[in-house]
């Protein structure tokens, strides 16, 4: 896949649209590991922090048979799901308690990444009319990941609290529910008959793009934030477990027949 460059003086920002006939759009906007040049002599992070952090292999979740989003840049230099203010992690308490930069940024730079954020919004905002105007309405899968061993790689998961799957809705539409039901109900069981924990604004309910989404269009549509434990994944290591993360894409894909029988009447 082909990332775009979206660049302001030196500082870049790397994405990809793509699409494909269909209302549905699948986002993984954490994706992204790069860091621009220019802002390396800044970094104070290690690669391997910051790899803990962002959703890496989320991209690959993401490929299903809808348009797509996919961030190549990473969350440490701009984070689309954080309003603009709180976009660039300049304290740790914005950061998970991690100091990201060795010093304050100089401000011309951080007007660079806010030029690049409202750039981003404003491309993202046409996609989603674009849909809008096609068919009439859009979902969005906003796919995410977390960690559920943060005090250590050996500690046990508290799974009451850390579904596999956790689905934010909280700034949905009351009249999405009925599919919102509908979708988890099928993500609950894979094809082989295995069972996962699927639940709704559990550990997450959804961030500042599903926010600021809903409040432009949410009559029209709806964003659910899926959040996937980190199980296809070491989240100390970053190696991936591919079978698991099939896994989980199987499941995705599986609720495509749901969204077309949904919406079979709106065409």
């Amino acid at each position: 896949m082909k990332l775009f460059n979206i660049k302001y003086m030196s500082l870049s920002y790397l994405y990809q649209f793509e699409n494909y006939r269909s209302p549905f759009w699948a986002f993984a906007i954490h994706d992204g590991h790069h860091i621009d040049a220019d802002l390396e002599p800044y970094l104070h992070i290690a690669p391997e922090d910051r790899l803990r952090e962002e959703d890496p292999y989320t991209a690959i979740l993401a490929e299903l048979p809808f348009n797509r989003l996919v961030c190549g840049t990473s969350r440490f230099q701009l984070d689309l799901n954080r309003s603009k203010d709180g976009a660039i992690y300049l304290t740790p308490e914005q950061s998970w308690g991690i100091q990201v930069w060795r010093s304050a940024l100089p401000q011309q730079i951080k007007d660079q990444l806010y030029e690049s954020y409202d750039m981003l919004y404003r491309k993202i905002t046409q996609q989603i009319q674009n849909t809008i105007d096609r068919y009439g309405y859009f979902v969005i899968y906003d796919i995410h990941s977390y960690n559920a061993l943060r005090d250590g790689p050996t500690v046990m998961i508290d799974k009451v609290n850390n579904p596999q799957i956790n689905i934010g809705t909280a700034n949905n539409h009351g009249k999405w529910q009925e599919l919102t039901s509908a979708l988890m109900d099928v993500l609950r069981t894979g094809k082989d008959g295995q069972v996962y924990d699927v639940r709704e604004n559990v550990k997450f309910k959804g961030g500042f793009l599903s926010s600021y989404l809903n409040e432009q269009f949410g009559d029209k549509g709806c964003v659910l934030s899926i959040e996937f434990r980190k199980d296809f994944m070491n989240e100390w290591t970053g190696e991936v477990y591919p079978q698991k993360l099939q896994e989980y894409k199987q499941l995705l894909m599986q609720t495509t027949d749901t969204l077309e029988s949904y919406f079979a009447y709106e065409r």
